[in-house]
């Protein structure tokens, strides 16, 4: 596996790689959990949210980057992170892996990359945020073998 920089040819495809990731949790989990009224009200968009958060994920000179995995000249994931040197913190804001590239250690890749990137950019903290679903429990069990701690959060939403 080799880990480049975030090229602009790579927008098509990590916006789609994007979609494809998080399909299930926006579709199925959510959905399901909370009903089509707080679905639609809070994430009836996804998809376009996603091209649009996408497109604007990698500007350097705005301290956000991206870094992209490939395996086989074949994209398997990528990682966007930004940096806040006055607070000399660091925030994962999107992971993303291939399905035929889950369980082979390139998040794990993706995440060593990103927090090695901060400390560089002079960061002492790296946050990195994940759902407490059963969708999101492959991110939790990574980011805690990566050696973060988990903060309890919970949110609740009511259909008015």
């Amino acid at each position: 596996m080799h880990i480049r920089r975030y090229a602009h040819d790579d927008l098509a495809r990590l916006t789609e790689l994007t979609i494809d990731t998080f399909r299930p949790f926006y579709e199925d989990t959510f959905k399901t959990l909370l009903g089509e009224a707080i679905f639609a009200n809070q994430h009836g968009s996804w998809r376009d949210d996603y091209r649009e958060q996408v497109a604007g994920l990698h500007d350097p000179e705005q301290h956000r980057h991206v870094a992209v995995a490939e395996t086989g000249g074949m994209i398997a994931g990528y990682v966007a992170w930004s940096v806040d040197p006055a607070r000399e913190n660091g925030t994962v804001t999107i992971l993303a892996v291939d399905a035929a590239h889950r369980r082979a250690r390139a998040g794990t890749a993706l995440c060593r990359h990103a927090f090695d990137e901060m400390r560089r950019a002079g960061a002492r903290v790296a946050e990195i945020g994940t759902g407490g679903d059963a969708f999101h429990a492959p991110a939790r069990a990574l980011y805690e073998q990566l050696g973060c701690t988990p903060l309890p959060v919970t949110v609740y939403y009511r259909e008015l």
